[in-house]
């Protein structure tokens, strides 16, 4: 199978996915899948490889491909700010189903991987399908290709379309920390999903406004994941973000307009 990626930049599907665990870094709101550990490692891996990658002011999705063999050996992918309707989740297809597989380019040039716009949530957060536009929702889906653990590309007319990632509490961290090797704990999970429906939706906006109601519900939530005993590592990755915004907006007190 051959996918097309920019317009005219093409790669050709094998059998072999990445190995590497997804690292989910919640703060930054993006997943990763590649073997750096830090921001010096990935500058160099950059040098190394060619693709998609971020350019000065531009940010887009990344796929990046050794020189010699031109495989792919790293991916990162940015998760939309806001969810869609629960209608729209719901038509996330089942099929077809995930098959395993790595990419070759075609040649080795650079590319640009345009992020998604639209994230849609199955029930209690197992699935995160992160798709261009909603359109792509009208047609059936062409292949999901499954460039690494639980992580997906989505094919449509033979282009990728957007991505998945399957259990994504299991990928909590922070950074370019990897993930606990352990199962989340089933309270991460619900935290999580709490997490979730408070930074995609206009709760988010009410919180900026400082609405009290919105307030509260991210002053509770803020108590619960600093008081989650096990699990510490998942539950920091989530406070990371949740704690910021209840010291930036709950904690401080509005400013006055002269």
């Amino acid at each position: 199978m051959k996918l097309t990626f920019d317009g005219d930049w093409r790669a050709t599907v094998t059998g072999a996915p990445l190995r590497s665990t997804p690292r989910f870094d919640f703060p930054g709101q993006r997943v990763r899948i590649a073997e750096y550990a830090d921001m010096e490692e990935w500058q160099r891996f950059l040098v190394e490889t060619f693709g998609s990658q971020e350019w000065l002011w531009d940010a887009p999705d990344e796929l990046r491909f050794d020189q010699a063999g031109r495989e792919l050996v790293g991916a990162g992918f940015r998760l939309p700010y806001e969810s869609a309707p629960a209608e729209d989740s719901a038509r996330v297809p089942a099929t077809p189903p995930v098959r395993p597989g790595g990419l070759r380019a075609d040649e080795a040039r650079d590319f640009r991987l345009e992020v998604t716009t639209e994230l849609c949530r199955a029930p209690g957060d197992t699935v995160l399908t992160c798709l261009r536009e909603l359109d792509v929702l009208d047609e059936p889906l062409d292949a999901r290709i499954g460039i690494a653990p639980d992580v997906a590309l989505l094919v449509q007319h033979g282009t990728v379309v957007g991505w998945s990632l399957t259990d994504p509490a299991r990928y909590l961290t922070t950074g370019f920390a990897a993930a606990d090797p352990a199962p989340p704990a089933p309270a991460t999970r619900l935290l999580f999903t709490e997490c979730l429906d408070l930074i995609t939706t206009p709760l988010l906006d009410a919180v900026r406004r400082r609405d009290p109601a919105a307030l509260t519900s991210f002053r509770a939530l803020d108590h619960k994941l600093r008081n989650q005993r096990e699990d510490r590592h998942r539950t920091d990755a989530l406070l990371a973000i949740i704690g910021n915004l209840v010291e930036d907006y709950a904690d401080r007190p509005a400013e006055r307009k002269p």
